[in-house]
Order: structure tokens, then C-alpha cells, then sequence
């Protein structure tokens, strides 16, 4: 019996004679030697889901240095989960339904329309901006409501919506710069498709690619889903000429297949040598560099094509992090926002670019940084980029990414207008009314 006792471990009691007959205080042994049981019970956990990063070594470094290392910091066990872009929407409105899942959770564009899901992140700005300044008037309009004055979402960074474009076809037809304004875009890429086959890649397909590219024409032509006060606009002379003129466009210079394109498929044409110019960000040239590929040193970067009424681009995508309301561990994912910024030029760094800080003087030297990289051919390849913040715009531009903007951005209203205008079913003027229909009654269930 007393063999069988022994083999159960020895008794607290018998613990701390043995410890203090050996010089040691059992109290500086600490809780957690006692009872480690105790000891795992006290760390946290922290759920954080977001996009698998278009440049990998972002989310090698993310996961895999800084949430590890503000995890050990915070005796806190951090939990990144990366999904496919395309997958976003439909896991949040499912973790929203069942009030359950990620702590911290990561869309690509203003997700206004869970603000009564998600808390109030003004106290992250107030302590961010304490450090780091003002935030850009792009992030302020992408993530906070003015009518409710509450701050849905907090944004870090965005990345720029460039053009690409082809250095070898567009030199052989007049453009050695490449295109410059949509009008360049439209001769040169009728002129690039007679002459060689290759087609202009601007996508008309219910995505998100498409849906940034659609509203940088509309705007640059002066049309807008609404005006700064939220009042619908987008039945319009401007919106018509925009419509006209991208039927136009994929008549003489595209071709069927642009109706069915996903995310990756402008990525994938351009990098496939078919195309000679989409809109998109930085990660095709990011990819044929880091791949090698023979086209990479006639893929150039274009700032935003310039339209009738003025150059802007949406962003290509907006960092939007939301902390839901049913979250277990709150206080943890609001401090790992603010701890984020902080190392943010780390990020900027690991994503090659990729996404553009919302908090300026995190990469204070931006302009000078991204005009000489010697992973580019040539070496300044990025150096369009150094003006983004006089292009670049939020979704809902000239207003806020509203609840109902953010419906009608969910719900493909302008590729869909866009679409059916190119592909002859129906007239500019009629799929402008049909817009400002579906507009309308999106805006009036958010009134």
C-alpha cells in the first residue's frame, strides 16, 4: 500500500519540506510550477481571420513572427485562419448569423452594413493616432459612419489600384509610357488588338476586380452612386457617357471571356502574356518577379487612368478589421490593432509594397523606399506609385462607404449595369435607370 501511494506523486505537504530542506521557498516556484493547470487556463485566446495575402510573405511574417511573438507577449494564444478573398463575405455573414467565430475578422472593403454586429472602434484610432498621427481621410470614410458617429471598423492599410499594362505591345503602337487617360487606353488597345490579338483585360464579371475597375471609369467620368450628403446619382449624363463608353471598349479591344472572370483572372492573363492591360494592384508584377517569368520586364505600372472629368481610382482594397460584438476576447483584439501599427513598416516591408499604410508617418520615407527596389525590372518600376493619395478614393466616393453602399457594393449593381450595357442587352440609358432603381430601394431599406 504504501509502494502503491508512492507511485501517486509526492503530497503538497511532502513537497515543501523537500523544498525548503533544499534551500528553496516553494512560493518562488511560482503558481504555475505548482499547478500548471492553472497556468494554461490563464492564457488567452485571440481568433483573427483574414484573406490569404496575394504576396505570401506577408502572411509568413503576420502569423508567423508578429502575431507569435505579440502572442508570447500577451500570454496569449493568437489563432490566424487565412481563406480565399472570395470567401470573405459569405464566412462573415455566417459568423454574424450564428454570433460565433473570429474575435478579430478582416474584410476587403468597408463593411459598414454589420456596424450594429460589430463594436465601436474609436478608442483603436484615438490610440493609434496618440503614436502615429491622423489617419487618412480614405480610411476615415471607409469605416465610420457619420450619422451614428461610431467607427465600424478600423482600417490599417489599402493597397492602390494601378494600371499594368505591357511595355513591349503598347511602345510598338505610340504609347512608350503606356496609357495615360481613357482615351489612350481606348486607341491603344484597338490599335494593340488588330495589330497583335491581344485584348484589353478590364474585367465586366461580378467580382471584385471588376467592381474597383467600373468605378474608376464611372467616376473619371464624373458619374457617382451618390453625392456627399448619401442622396442617389447614379442616373446620369455622366454614368451614360461611362457606360458608352466601355461598351466601346470591349467591342473594338476584349473579348467574351472577361463576362466570367474571377479575381485571379486578370492576374492570370496578363502574367500569361494574353493580355495587354488590366487594372489591378501590385501583385502581378510582384508574382512574375518572385517567379521569374520572362514577361516580367514589360509589365510596367500606370497611376490612374485620367477620364473627362478627373484621374481616380478606387482602392484596390480597403483593410477593414471588425471586432464583433459576440466576441470572446475584445480587449485582446483591440490591443493587437494597436500593437499592429506599430510594427507596421515590418508588414510593408514583408508585402513588398503591397499595402499602403492608412497612419503616414509609419513609412515615412514611402516615396523614396518603393522608387528603388531591386527586385523590380527596372528598379523603379513603383516609383507611379509615390502619389496614390491624390488618386486613390473610397468606395462610395464623393460620400462614406455607407450600410447601403456596402449592400449595393455586395450586390454587384455596377458591374452588373456595366455588363449588360457591353454585351447589347440593353442601352446606357436604360441600365442607368435600372441602377438608380435598385439604388434606390437599397438606399431606402437603410434610411
Amino acid at each position: 500500500m504504501k509502494d502503491e501511494k508512492k507511485g501517486k506523486g509526492v503530497s503538497r505537504r511532502d513537497f515543501i519540506k523537500i523544498a525548503g530542506a533544499g534551500g528553496i521557498a516553494a512560493g518562488a516556484l511560482g503558481p504555475a510550477f505548482l499547478f500548471p493547470e492553472r497556468a494554461a487556463a490563464q492564457q488567452k485566446t485571440l481568433k483573427i481571420l483574414q484573406w490569404s495575402h496575394f504576396v505570401p510573405a506577408y502572411d509568413t511574417w503576420f502569423n508567423g513572427t508578429f502575431a507569435k511573438q505579440w502572442g508570447e507577449k500577451h500570454n496569449t494564444n493568437v489563432i490566424v485562419d487565412n481563406i480565399n478573398l472570395v470567401d470573405l463575405n459569405t464566412r462573415a455573414a455566417s459568423e454574424a448569423q450564428a454570433k460565433k467565430g473570429h474575435d478579430l475578422f478582416m474584410f476587403l472593403s468597408p463593411p459598414a452594413a454589420y456596424e450594429s454586429q460589430v463594436i465601436d472602434m474609436s478608442h483603436v484610432y484615438q490610440e493609434v493616432e496618440k503614436k502615429h498621427g491622423k489617419k487618412i481621410d480614405l480610411a476615415h470614410k471607409s469605416t465610420y459612419n457619420p450619422k451614428t458617429k461610431k467607427y465600424y471598423a478600423f482600417s490599417d492599410s489599402y493597397a492602390p489600384d494601378p494600371g499594368n499594362w505591357r511595355l513591349d505591345l503598347w511602345s510598338q503602337v505610340g504609347f512608350p509610357h503606356g496609357p495615360d487617360t481613357y482615351d489612350d487606353l481606348r486607341k491603344g488597345a484597338k490599335a494593340i488588338k488588330d495589330k497583335f490579338g491581344n485584348p484589353c483585360g478590364i474585367g465586366l464579371s461580378q467580382e471584385l476586380d471588376t467592381s474597383m475597375a467600373m468605378r474608376a471609369l464611372l467616376w473619371s467620368f464624373g458619374g457617382a452612386e451618390q453625392d456627399e450628403a448619401g442622396n442617389v446619382t447614379i442616373n446620369s449624363k455622366n454614368t451614360i457617357e461611362a457606360l458608352k463608353f466601355m461598351k466601346a471598349l470591349y467591342e473594338e479591344s476584349e473579348t467574351p471571356e472577361v463576362f466570367t472572370w474571377t479575381p485571379p483572372s486578370n492576374n492570370q492573363a496578363m502574367l500569361a502574356g494574353k493580355v495587354s492591360y488590366v487594372a489591378n494592384a501590385i501583385s502581378i508584377t510582384r508574382q512574375s518577379e518572385r517567379e521569374k517569368l520572362p514577361i516580367d520586364k514589360n509589365i510596367m505600372i500606370s497611376r490612374a487612368l485620367k477620364g473627362p472629368v478627373r484621374r481616380i481610382a478606387a482602392e484596390h482594397v480597403m483593410n477593414c478589421y471588425v471586432v464583433w460584438e459576440f466576441a470572446e476576447n475584445k480587449e485582446g483584439a483591440q490591443q493587437f490593432l494597436i500593437d499592429y501599427v506599430d510594427a507596421f513598416h515590418d508588414g510593408f516591408t514583408a508585402g513588398q509594397f503591397y499595402n499602403f499604410p492608412c497612419f503616414p508617418s509609419t513609412v515615412p520615407n514611402l516615396a523614396k523606399e518603393i522608387a528603388n527596389d531591386p527586385r523590380a525590372t527596372p528598379p523603379d518600376k513603383y516609383k507611379v506609385l509615390g502619389d496614390v493619395l491624390d488618386w486613390a478614393t473610397n468606395v462610395g466616393y464623393p460620400g462614406y462607404a455607407s450600410a447601403a453602399i456596402d449592400q449595393a457594393f455586395k450586390s454587384w449593381v455596377i458591374p452588373t449595369m456595366f455588363a449588360t450595357v457591353a454585351q447589347g442587352k440593353s442601352s446606357a440609358e436604360e441600365a442607368a435607370k435600372t441602377a438608380e432603381a435598385e439604388y434606390k430601394r437599397i438606399f431606402e431599406r437603410f434610411k
